[in-house]
């Protein structure tokens, strides 16, 4: 990781000017060529454009690109956009910023597409139809087997194929989008190839495109090199979007290569399914997939257990806090569930500390279910506890507050404390309220 991030601290990645001139900027632009070549083989895709900034950014370049593509043949009647009921809340927003109409599609039982009412909804829209965005491995978490029928029917309406990149983790040296039936992707450099997250970012989010595609890609008016001259104009400032990032995703790619980017897609799945199997006999697993296995994620479905206990994913959350993790992502993309995404970056000690975290939760929920505590007295209730909390003279809970502070045996000497105890999250979300100081209090004295 380290040899990652060093070259964008060097001067001649991290100073120079976005509009310099070539002759200043070859090593750099080589790398970028490189990196494009890289990830049009690891997807399958013909072409790539690394402008955009994000992958929302890398989502709505993908679908002016299919807009792009209607428009040129004449099509310009095919504005509606297909979107499963499970998909990721930026893909109805990024189809109607391309100008286009959601349909959405329901799932089955398993959390998979429902073949049957996408082809009502392909039928229904007939010559409307300009595209679906489906995400493969799909966001419940499973490898969808119907994924190249989905596909076929699309196609034969005359529709395009966006798979949202988001889980192109579970996919790398398996499987390529642009191999089994995709159009186009957006990539999520920040989930699969190791650049800065969401809002520590800059992000990059580069959107690979089959051949047809490849003329509707971004360009910049300032770089004729920097996308075709019939693409859809820029839609980022820059010609190559953060490219003082990517020395990052051609660091890991060149280091990894292909076998080893394999291996890292075979432990991801791998760590999902062995914390799926370790908490199974505690936890319903929500989705699951040919023979009982998962993708490179899996959901917990707390709400049976907040029915039966009153404990609810909120208290589970907050508890994972006292045993010093951070909890997974909550109530994405099934309410009231947990969405495990080990990746292949954590250790096996680190993924057993986590499953002994969740067994230990659920032995407490299993004393509020017993009576022995209520759920609003009891330590998932009152969690996170600060050392304010558990160092005051006064203390009327009915645990202790060793169980509070020390979940498991083996934390005294790496215990990690809170800064703050449990806050109403639901007020704080309704009631954003900006608590800077006046302008005035920043003129100079």
């Amino acid at each position: 990781a380290t040899t990652e991030m060093e070259p964008i601290t060097w001067a001649e990645f991290a100073n120079i000017h976005p509009f310099a001139p070539d002759e200043q900027a070859q090593g750099y632009l080589q790398m970028i060529r490189d990196l494009e070549a890289a990830l049009c083989e690891v997807t399958g895709y013909d072409a790539v454009s690394l402008q955009p900034n994000a992958g929302s950014q890398g989502e709505l370049a993908g679908l002016l690109a299919i807009r792009s593509f209607h428009l040129a043949n004449g099509d310009d009647q095919r504005t509606v956009c297909l979107i499963p009921s499970s998909a990721h809340g930026t893909n109805p927003a990024s189809a109607v910023m391309a100008g286009m109409s959601v349909s959405v599609v329901g799932c089955d039982a398993d959390g998979n597409v429902d073949l049957a009412e996408l082809r009502a909804k392909a039928a229904e829209a007939g010559c409307r139809l300009a595209a679906i965005m489906i995400t493969y491995p799909s966001t419940h978490g499973v490898f969808e087997e119907g994924v190249g029928e989905i596909c076929s029917i699309v196609h034969e309406h005359g529709g395009q194929v966006y798979v949202d990149g988001a889980n192109l983790n579970a996919l790398v040296g398996l499987a390529k989008p642009g191999e089994f039936g995709a159009d186009v992707s957006h990539l999520n450099l920040h989930k699969t190839f190791c650049i800065p997250h969401g809002g520590g970012g800059p992000g990059v989010g580069p959107v690979a495109v089959r051949a047809h595609l490849g003329p509707h890609l971004p360009n910049h008016p300032m770089r004729p090199d920097a996308g075709p001259a019939s693409g859809v104009g820029p839609v980022s400032a820059a010609p190559w979007g953060s490219a003082g990032i990517l020395p990052i995703p051609w660091a890991y790619i060149t280091m990894m290569g292909g076998e080893g980017l394999t291996q890292a897609t075979r432990v991801a799945i791998l760590s999902a399914n062995y914390v799926a199997a370790r908490l199974a006999p505690h936890y319903p697993i929500l989705h699951t997939g040919a023979n009982d296995r998962v993708a490179h994620e899996c959901i917990l479905d707390m709400r049976p257990i907040r029915d039966a206990s009153g404990v609810t994913v909120d208290d589970i959350a907050k508890r994972l806090i006292d045993h010093g993790i951070h909890a997974p992502t909550m109530s994405f993309p099934v309410a009231g569930t947990l969405m495990v995404e080990p990746t292949e970056s954590e250790p096996l000690g680190e993924i057993d500390r986590f499953c002994a975290a969740m067994i230990a939760i659920r032995d407490e929920i299993a004393r509020v279910q017993a009576g022995e505590w209520s759920p609003d007295d009891s330590p998932l209730r009152h969690a996170p506890h600060t050392a304010a909390d558990v160092a005051t003279d006064a203390w009327d809970r009915p645990y202790s507050r060793d169980l509070a502070a020390y979940p498991v045996a083996g934390m005294q000497g790496t215990k990690y404390w809170p800064p703050v105890g449990r806050i109403d999250s639901v007020h704080g979300d309704r009631n954003l309220t900006c608590s800077c100081l006046p302008v005035e209090a920043y003129s100079e004295a």
